[in-house]
């Protein structure tokens, strides 16, 4: 199991400001190891209880709150991460644990008994929200990533583009999987995460950035069809 406490920020910015924040941040960060090209992909699926308390929990600013989703790499298919989201204020606190691709797909089929066998404390806890508010399935959110790392301080700063989803296929390790786009693909989301306080020159290159703070979420863009989500 692995834990991650940090501050997240979310901004949009526009397709031609990626192109050049992303040449200009070579310069100053570390590329993350998957991110060569236009990076990589990402596949998530949302999970939410049978009256979708964690959508409205996020749509009406609850200040504790949470979500968990099953995330793929798409240079790694053969496995999944059970992820976990914690939120208070500007904090949260993430725990994810790495499933084989056989338990991955019983947790989207509604068998969360699979995480008794792990007997661990993060995998007691999923399967006891799962099974006590009746999550499923509810959207799959898949993107291209591009990741910068700074060795101090365990900064990231992430590019998220060509971000698309479903509400309808959940498979997320099929070879033909069919999305829309969920956001303006002309627009790009910048993520920076970090611990305890930013570094100057990161400060001073976002403080540089034209950017409009996003509130919203993946999740709650992918509920296009079924919340008549618009952004």
């Amino acid at each position: 199991m692995n834990e991650v406490y940090r501050v997240e920020k979310k901004y949009l910015i526009e397709q031609r400001q990626y192109y050049e924040l992303s040449h200009y941040l070579d310069k100053m960060m570390i590329r993350d190891q998957n991110s060569e090209g236009e990076g990589y992909t990402i596949r998530s699926l949302y999970f939410d209880s049978i009256d979708d308390r964690d959508f409205h929990e996020k749509e009406d600013g609850i200040e504790v709150r949470r979500k968990i989703r099953l995330r793929t790499y798409q240079t790694s298919p053969d496995f999944g991460l059970l992820e976990m989201k914690k939120k208070q204020g500007e904090r949260q606190k993430k725990s994810s644990m790495r499933l084989p691709v056989e338990d991955c797909r019983k947790l989207i089929s509604g068998d969360f008994g699979v995480l008794l066998k792990y007997q661990t404390p993060f995998a007691l806890e999923c399967y006891s929200i799962m099974s006590m508010h009746a999550y499923r399935p509810k959207s799959v959110v898949t993107y291209e990533r591009k990741a910068f790392m700074a060795k101090e301080n365990k900064i990231r700063i992430t590019f998220d583009h060509h971000i698309r989803g479903t509400e309808s296929n959940y498979d997320i390790f099929s070879e033909h999987f069919n999305e829309n786009p969920i956001l303006d693909p002309y627009l790009v989301i910048l993520e920076v995460k970090y611990n305890g306080f930013l570094l100057g020159y990161i400060k001073d290159f976002l403080d540089g950035v034209e950017k409009q703070e996003l509130s919203v979420g993946k999740y709650s863009l992918s509920r296009v069809v079924s919340k008549h989500y618009l952004f």
